[in-house]
């Protein structure tokens, strides 16, 4: 996708790999970006710094994403580019509550689904169009200390591939985005497990990631790998699962004790 001119739709913008988004894409020379985020403070702070539309929603609700939809295509125009960005980082175990469950699944799940539903169709019928949604390594490889995230982000990248391969031939395209530690509020705190874990190949600047995801767009790329060694441990796990989760459950041990 050339981005020049395009209208696009960043959710969880009001930080972060979000606001990153935003602000690469209007140096690409897009046409609109509607910048949305669950505080409305920080869509209109996002908006401000970077020139472009704010809209505060919760993606977790099908009506906020229904409403997105509508009134950017009302006010601005078709959209040509969704990005699903916004996601939560709650529920440690099996333990965790089933209010933490449901809220994850909420945001990092069916955020993406509705995008789809309401898009999908409209998108077809103008002949096509392109969805980015962001997931994570630990979609692809699972989250030391994260149990909800990691069963979330696997579902989010299930999604995708889903997506991805029933609509194609009708001009559907769509990246994920699966990166590992990114310098954001969800990483802040460097004394999580998972943090520790996802952070042990570097910890990239939202900027960055930025970059990257614009190179991989270009050239429609599904996977949008932000660090390279992501790849070679998908290959591990794949090659021999046995071994891989051995080597997962001395990590956890490690970190544990650290």
């Amino acid at each position: 996708m050339q981005l020049e001119g395009k209208i696009v739709v960043v959710t969880g913008a009001g930080s972060g790999i979000g606001k990153a988004l935003v602000k690469k894409f209007i140096s690409e020379g897009v046409k609109a970006v509607v910048a949305v985020d669950i505080n409305a403070r920080t869509s209109l702070q996002t908006a401000s710094e970077l020139g472009c539309i704010p809209m505060s929603a919760d993606v977790a609700k099908e009506d906020d994403i229904i409403r997105i939809i509508e009134d950017t295509e009302k006010e601005i125009g078709p959209i040509d580019l969704f990005c699903s960005n916004a996601g939560i980082a709650i529920g440690e175990s099996e333990q965790a509550s089933n209010k933490e469950w449901q809220a994850i699944w909420e945001i990092n799940v069916m955020s993406h689904v509705y995008a789809a539903r309401h898009l999908v169709p409209r998108m077809i019928k103008r002949g096509g169009g392109y969805f980015l949604n962001t997931a994570s390594a630990a979609g692809l490889l699972n989250q030391i200390g994260g149990a909800a995230y990691g069963t979330s982000k696997h579902a989010a990248v299930g999604f995708g591939e889903w997506l991805a391969m029933t609509y194609a031939h009708q001009g559907i395209k769509v990246s994920l985005l699966c990166p590992q530690a990114v310098r954001t509020a969800m990483t802040a705190n460097a004394e999580d497990h998972g943090t520790k874990a996802a952070a042990g190949d570097g910890m990239m600047e939202p900027d960055q990631l930025a970059d990257i995801v614009v190179e991989h767009l270009e050239r429609d790329a599904f996977l949008i790998l932000t660090h390279p060694e992501v790849k070679t441990y998908m290959k591990r796990k794949s090659s021999d699962y046995d071994r891989w989760i051995s080597g997962m459950n001395r990590l956890q041990q490690t970190l544990a004790e650290s």
